[in-house]
């Protein structure tokens, strides 16, 4: 049947409509974006609040081996943050074993940092600590989703290693960095760790998250990073 004037107006609309609508589907699985201003606070205020388990049982080798390669790409998971946060990086081959690097600065001290491999001046900091996940229902996880969270690197940063010595495993209530300038971003990637993996936080952490939080309502949320489970061949003990 053939259609004329409006009703084939119509038809073309919807059309056009069906075809947007399918490109947005499509479009559904891309990478994910940062949210939108002041998500940070809302994230924080949307966490579970529970008390702290028992440090009993806890082990890094509950979460794996070290550094494993969980994305696959070849590079333990230390330098593929250490290319990720150093500038002006060297390697002592290829494009994977970083030898050289400069933190410009420092996010948790400000000051600038001379990496060199084989010196200890650089840590790669779990932003929310594999002690602290533990006591907060890591305890209960199976090995995979400890593995992928201690080599997402949503939850990696490179950093002064004297002054994240200080930090041990300390939740928000207990440390911030001593940059103060750094300090919004910091609580907004434990947020943002705590929010993907389901940590809870006691009262004193989400109230020391809001408070720090509430001096940047903008504060974006971060986002991103591995996926909440291993690859089945890794395993931890």
């Amino acid at each position: 049947m053939r259609l004329k004037g409006g009703a084939l107006t119509a038809v073309v609309m919807l059309a056009a409509v069906a075809g947007c609508t399918d490109q947005l589907d499509k479009g559904s699985s891309g990478p994910r974006q940062p949210e939108d201003g002041g998500a940070a606070l809302a994230a924080a205020e949307s966490l579970t609040v529970k008390g702290r388990a028992p440090k009993t049982g806890y082990s890094r080798a509950k979460f794996g081996t070290a550094w494993a390669d969980t994305d696959s790409n070849s590079c333990d998971t230390r330098d593929d943050i250490l290319k990720r946060d150093l500038k002006e990086v060297k390697f002592t081959d290829g494009d994977c074993k970083v030898s050289y690097g400069l933190l410009e600065p420092d996010p948790y001290s400000g000051k600038e940092v001379t990496y060199r491999r084989g010196r200890s001046l650089v840590d790669i900091d779990h932003v929310v600590a594999l002690s602290d996940a533990w006591q907060k229902g890591a305890k209960y996880w199976d090995a995979g989703k400890r593995i992928a969270l201690a080599n997402d690197p949503l939850n990696l940063l490179a950093v002064d290693a004297s002054t994240n010595r200080g930090k041990g495993d300390g939740d928000t209530a207990t440390w911030l960095p001593p940059n103060k300038a750094y300090r919004c971003e910091y609580v907004a990637a434990q947020v943002a760790v705590k929010k993907k993996y389901g940590l809870w936080v006691t009262t004193g952490e989400k109230a020391a998250m809001k408070k720090v939080l509430t001096t940047c309502p903008d504060q974006k949320l971060p986002s991103g990073g591995n996926p909440t489970k291993a690859p089945e061949r890794f395993h931890a003990r």
